[in-house]
């Protein structure tokens, strides 16, 4: 995992950093990912169906589901969603994203989009079968999101929290360009850079306990698989470019950084890179 950091934000866990955008104002959060929709939907990892249909199975959804969608982006959980035929209202705050999804969702009668953050949506008490969030529920307060949702589901509904991980290095590879995210971007924490399976796990048993301490949902199951994808290495820097903390550095900073990046591992690896990620979800019931 390279060298150990201290007293910065790169030795803080996930489940630390994202309370920083959980945080923001929500004008900001609206904003923040419009410069970089369209590489977003091109270069960010697909949920695997097998992982789709083993949340659906442990919700207990019915083929005729109806689905509370929060912070949809361009779609990519939605679209396999209504490939299955189950019935969505899905939220996106961020206008370029939600016409985005808009797009991508258009020969699916079943999927409705509205440009909306949870926060501002007006509950419509009882009457979902799930509520599902994918790589989106940490951007929500916590106040908010359970007994929000917990309120739109119908008596017997199904929280249901997709995940991907960033598609990452492997640990050899990342040794090559751990001392450059030192001199050129240290502020990038670990997870977005590189960070051992062991805590990503850790950081997911951490969401396991909020589920179950926020008192409006039981019986959490949880479930992840490791899965291998392949790169360019234009793509890889432009899912890099996708991430928040990559988002939040300075353009000059950011185009050193990826400058150097690319050199070096152009220089070790040519075209291709070979990169794994952590695919879960978490599924809990309405109490």
């Amino acid at each position: 995992m390279g060298k150990e950091k201290r007293g910065n934000i790169s030795n803080k866990t996930w489940t630390e950093v994202v309370k920083d955008y959980a945080g923001k104002d929500l004008d900001e959060r609206k904003n923040w990912y419009s410069s970089v929709v369209d590489a977003y939907n091109r270069v960010r990892p697909r949920y695997p169906q097998a992982v789709i249909e083993r949340a659906i199975q442990l919700a207990q959804l019915s083929p005729k589901a109806k689905i509370l969608e929060l912070g949809c982006g361009p779609g990519i959980a939605t679209v396999p969603l209504a490939q299955l035929g189950f019935s969505l209202l899905s939220l996106e705050p961020n206008r370029e994203a939600s016409d985005l999804a808009k797009l991508n969702c258009a020969e699916y009668p079943n999927v409705e989009i509205q440009n909306l953050a949870f926060e501002e949506w007006e509950l419509k008490r009882d009457r979902f079968d799930a509520v599902l969030a994918a790589t989106s529920w940490h951007w929500i307060d916590p106040a908010i999101a359970y007994v929000k949702s917990a309120a739109a589901l119908k008596a017997k509904g199904s929280l249901i929290l997709l995940w991907n991980t960033p598609p990452q290095l492997d640990q050899e590879t990342y040794q090559l360009v751990d001392e450059i995210y030192e001199v050129l971007a240290p502020s990038i924490p670990l997870y977005a850079r590189h960070e051992g399976r062991a805590n990503h796990q850790a950081d997911f048993m951490k969401f396991s306990e909020m589920i179950s301490e926020s008192g409006y949902f039981k019986n959490v199951n949880y479930e992840s698989a490791i899965h291998q994808v392949n790169y360019s290495l234009d793509d890889y820097l432009l899912l890099l470019s996708t991430l928040s903390p990559y988002i939040a550095l300075a353009a000059e900073n950011r185009n050193n950084l990826f400058a150097k990046l690319r050199e070096v591992l152009h220089k070790n690896h040519g075209d291709r890179l070979n990169l794994s990620f952590i695919s879960a979800f978490h599924v809990a019931h309405k109490i």
